[in-house]
């Protein structure tokens, strides 16, 4: 039993080393060869958990060998685009111009029940809302919709927006996030000040707290038992709270 739970383990670990040094990849954005490639490893690792009878290097050596090859893969793909296009292929039309290209869609063995779906997907119902859909190396579809049933635009309303970022999470479940907090420019006094200020005693008791480039805050207490999740407190924020958030906590002031 314990040999068995050592080679579970082992091989748990090399098979995350692996899939994290071939690179962070969601699975409807793997190419077809790369979503091959952890088809096997996983084999690999299932036969070296079930045949108790094998070497445990029966395992692990096909496991690093195609975590390898992918990544010189991987590197060739960056440096050559006849072989990127070898392996992976080009994009497709399947959509041009407003007409669906049914020649393309064979050629892909795509019916139109599966474009229609994947169109649904994108947030059109309706085909004749579409432009350009161009089927992507990994299966995705990229649509881009008549100039009519786009979604309106700052610049075609000739406004002036100011360039956006992210806000900065500074306290996530209690735990204070020092190297956000110290690319804002403030420092841990600056944070206990802010606390004393919405009287909370102490960062545990912060389910979520972040800072947007305007120095706006939002600050989520965790749950208590019994009485749910009380209103953020939502720092220069507007007067009116969301929906389902209660009235929340407004400051008007930012320090």
């Amino acid at each position: 039993m314990l040999l068995l739970v050592i080679r579970t383990a082992v091989l748990y670990l090399v098979t995350m080393i692996s899939m994290r040094v071939m690179g962070k990849r969601q699975i409807g954005q793997l190419q077809p060869f790369e979503l091959v490639v952890i088809l096997i490893i996983s084999e690999m690792a299932t036969i070296g958990v079930q045949s108790n009878g094998l070497p445990l290097s029966n395992s692990l050596l096909p496991i690093i060998t195609i975590t390898v090859l992918q990544i010189s893969i991987a590197l060739v793909n960056l440096k050559s685009k006849r072989f990127r296009l070898l392996v992976c292929g080009r994009p497709t039309f399947v959509i041009r111009g407003g007409e669906i290209l049914e020649e393309e869609m064979r050629k892909l063995r795509l019916n139109t029940n599966d474009l229609l779906e994947q169109l649904r997907a994108k947030g059109y119902f309706d085909p004749a809302e579409v432009e350009y859909a161009l089927m992507e190396t990994n299966g995705q579809l990229s649509v881009m919709p008549r100039a009519d049933k786009r979604p309106v635009q700052p610049a075609d309303l000739s406004l002036n927006v100011q360039h956006e970022q992210p806000a900065v999470t500074i306290i996530v479940d209690g735990e204070i996030e020092w190297q956000h907090l110290q690319s804002t420019g403030y420092d841990e006094a600056w944070l206990q000040k802010k606390l004393e200020k919405y009287s909370i005693k102490r960062p545990e008791d912060i389910f979520f707290m972040s800072m947007d480039v305007d120095g706006h805050i939002f600050c989520q207490l965790k749950s208590r038992q019994g009485a749910g999740s009380p209103p953020p407190v939502r720092e220069g924020a507007a007067k009116t709270a969301p929906a389902g958030s209660g009235k929340g906590l407004e400051c008007a002031d930012s320090d």
